[in-house]
């Protein structure tokens, strides 16, 4: 494997590549890619000041490129950095990044050099990291029509949850939220209500303020018990949401709006459905009633009111008292109030 410049005679080699990056690594769903234009300004770095470099195997194929240039005074940027799939893992890469920021260095009196990557790059950013590379910002985007659409919205309504642990040992359960709410964060109290229909229910003043952590409780108390634990709950007064867990891991998931925080993938839309199936297995449920009520939408108006679909939905999972939050708990049967330091 050998480094040198990049040459007019390569565009159409760095072409191809660059395309191939773009099939294999296309940008997050809602921002467009110009290829074009992206080309065009690939074409501008051979033969001038900036550095275009490419990356040869033994047979003398380009198999990889790395496009650089200072962005600020004493600062270089790798602008793109690409190695087909075969060259990989035999030190193409770190070459062309080593070279790179020795042509800035040397010629630019570059001092340090930044470079971008998709959160979702995994194994890109592991790389990265270990020559070094640390996190300095987070780029976001949002597609503008949602944009709009979500800053038009009314004022948010109320989030509640509740944990429903598929147990009758009350006492274990208590133990467990004791253990774990702290770890979450500030909480003003939480309330373990006596067992019913074989589930012990649990409600968590956090937890309301922060879903999220409502699905870290519903983890850990899974994985602390060894039983089923579902969290559901309402949020934002608009969409419902449940997380069934098994030994601590997430085995279904439900949203009823999917897209109500942010656009998403197909696959993951898709994957945000009820899986009656999953659902009747762990619950008892009926699992062709249960795909007749826990349906999705494009919009909460869609499903009429959250409400009721998240009674409808705990009912049918024999879930008693998921139609409140922590405000209303003590008043639920045999509720036992858990204070936190």
């Amino acid at each position: 494997m050998s480094i040198r410049d990049a040459k007019a005679q390569d565009r159409d080699r760095l072409h191809d590549l660059y395309r191939e990056f773009v099939q294999e690594i296309p940008p997050p769903p809602g921002i467009p890619v110009d290829v074009e234009h992206e080309l065009g300004e690939l074409d501008e770095y051979l033969g001038d000041q900036n550095v275009a470099l490419v990356a040869e195997d033994d047979a003398g194929q380009v198999v990889g490129f790395a496009l650089a240039k200072i962005d600020h005074p004493g600062i270089g940027h790798l602008s793109d950095l690409y190695v087909v799939p075969e060259a990989r893992r035999q030190g193409a890469a770190r070459e062309l990044i080593r070279e790179a920021a020795i042509r800035l260095r040397d010629a630019e009196d570059a001092e340090v050099l930044t470079l971008g990557v998709q959160v979702t790059n995994g194994d890109a950013r592991a790389a990265y990291e270990r020559l070094g590379f640390q996190p300095e910002s987070l780029r976001l985007f949002a597609p503008i029509e949602h944009l709009l659409e979500r800053s038009e919205r009314g004022p948010r309504g109320p989030s509640f949850g509740s944990v429903h642990v598929q147990t009758d040992d009350e006492n274990a359960v208590e133990q467990a939220v004791r253990k774990y709410v702290p770890r979450f964060g500030r909480s003003a109290g939480s309330v373990v209500a006596a067992p019913r229909n074989g589930w012990t229910a649990v409600y968590d003043e956090l937890c309301d303020r922060e879903p999220g952590a409502l699905r870290r409780l519903g983890s850990e108390l899974s994985n602390a018990t060894g039983a089923v634990a579902v969290t559901i709950g309402l949020e934002e007064g608009a969409v419902v949401r449940y997380n069934i867990f098994e030994r601590g891991s997430v085995v279904d998931e439900y949203l009823s709006v999917p897209e109500y925080f942010k656009p998403l993938p197909p696959g993951d839309a898709i994957a945000l459905g009820a899986n009656p199936t999953v659902v009747a297995r762990l619950t008892g449920a009926d699992p062709h009633e249960f795909r007749r009520v826990a349906r999705t939408a494009g919009t909460p108006e869609e499903l009429g009111s959250p409400q009721e679909l998240l009674e409808q939905i705990a009912g049918l999972m024999g879930l008693s008292g998921a139609g409140q939050g922590y405000e209303g708990a003590a008043s639920e049967p045999g509720a036992r109030g858990v204070a936190h330091r």
